[in-house]
């Protein structure tokens, strides 16, 4: 089976894709998998690491406040659905699946004007304009919240799968915090905003770790991301932290700071409480990973369909839900100080979350097209 993979711009859009992909190839070895991305998306450094092969097109957005840049984006689009007729045409797909992105719309567009089987995968609670205008065009929508259901017109296409994360956890607690060099026993705070780090989440959990330095029984882990690196170093120096460089890190007695982690799962698993974003990869592994967490949506994302995300598990008791308008320097502390001295709360949270469905996502995907095409 020839298949076409498409989406881009963020991890929460490329990293579905590949576990897909890797399905199908683990299932079907003789599969031939290509995937189309945008020209500056991170898909560009992720998909070729896990053996792909990527072409790009150009996507972008409509501006809805800037509405003479939407010429530009007119040409995009133009030029990109010229692109697209070339590499169907060239690749001959038997399938197209899209996992978000303003790239998959000239994608399954396209290929779906051809007569191609198109499927997408909607990761988010409150589903991006792109994925409902496409609806029409594809097979079936795969859903990674029962929830968005409600926002789709055609529940006949729609299939409940979850959504496919990064790295199966299935290791103790116990295993990561060794392989990390992590307390054994300690109450372990794991902080991360995305490959380019939040800034206010970085804000308040510097505020926070002004009183958690020195505090023996707690570990503060700080992903800052990329660009705000240095300035969450010098803020925790200007109150007394002094680094070392360890193995990929910077530590200074019970803080630990990096820009980025490839292998964050293993630190979300090695953790006790997980403070971040609220985007549908992140939300699905916090699921498989039994966390409890404090989500600080992102208010900067079309249709705020971060809250939803988050509200999602907030409103089954298995995270604490913060919207960052509301925010303070005491606010994150004094969740952490309540979770951190009450194993029952703490053990409430992580019951909850534990008894939310784990579905393995990308295997309900595979069997389903398989089932439609008898073999892939």
């Amino acid at each position: 089976m020839r298949v076409i993979m498409s989406g881009g711009g963020t991890g929460g859009h490329i990293y579905p894709a590949v576990a897909i992909a890797d399905k199908i190839k683990s299932e079907e070895p003789d599969s031939e998998i290509l995937f189309i991305g945008t020209e500056k998306g991170m898909e560009n450094d992720i998909v070729p690491k896990y053996g792909y092969e990527i072409r790009n097109i150009k996507a972008t957005g409509f501006n809805r406040k800037k509405l003479l840049k939407n010429f530009k984006t007119l040409k995009n689009f133009i030029d990109s659905s010229n692109k697209v007729k070339k590499i169907l045409s060239e690749f001959k797909p038997d399938i197209v699946i899209g996992t978000g992105g303003y790239v998959t719309g000239s994608v399954i567009r396209e290929a779906s004007k051809k007569g191609i089987d198109c499927y997408i995968h909607e990761q988010n609670a409150f589903p991006g304009m792109t994925n409902k205008l496409l609806e029409k065009r594809v097979k079936n929508v795969f859903l990674g919240f029962e929830e968005a259901a409600k926002y789709f017109k055609r529940p006949d296409k729609h299939i409940y799968t979850g959504n496919p994360v990064r790295e199966i956890f299935k290791n103790f607690k116990e295993d990561y915090r060794k392989k990390l060099n992590l307390s054994e026993s300690g109450f372990v705070i794991l902080s991360f905003g995305g490959s380019l780090g939040a800034s206010k989440i970085n804000e308040e959990t510097v505020s926070a770790a002004k009183v958690l330095r020195g505090v023996s029984d707690v570990e503060l882990i700080i992903v800052t991301g990329k660009r705000h690196f240095d300035s969450v170093k010098s803020a925790l120096e200007g109150f007394g932290a002094s680094f070392e460089e360890e193995n990929g890190y910077l530590q200074a007695g019970n803080i630990r700071i990096m820009e980025y982690a490839d292998n964050l799962p293993e630190y979300m698993m090695a953790s006790d409480l997980l403070i971040s974003r609220a985007g549908a990869l992140t939300i699905s592994e916090i699921i498989a990973s039994n966390k409890a967490s404090i989500l600080v949506p992102s208010p900067n994302v079309t249709g705020n369909h971060q809250y939803h995300n988050a509200k999602v598990l907030s409103d089954r008791g298995a995270a604490i839900l913060m919207e960052e308008r509301d925010l303070d320097s005491d606010k994150i502390l004094n969740v952490i100080l309540s979770i951190g001295s009450d194993k029952r709360k703490l053990g409430c949270i992580v019951e909850n979350c534990t008894e939310i469905e784990k579905i393995d996502t990308a295997d309900v995907i595979y069997k389903h097209i398989k089932r439609n095409y008898g073999s892939i």
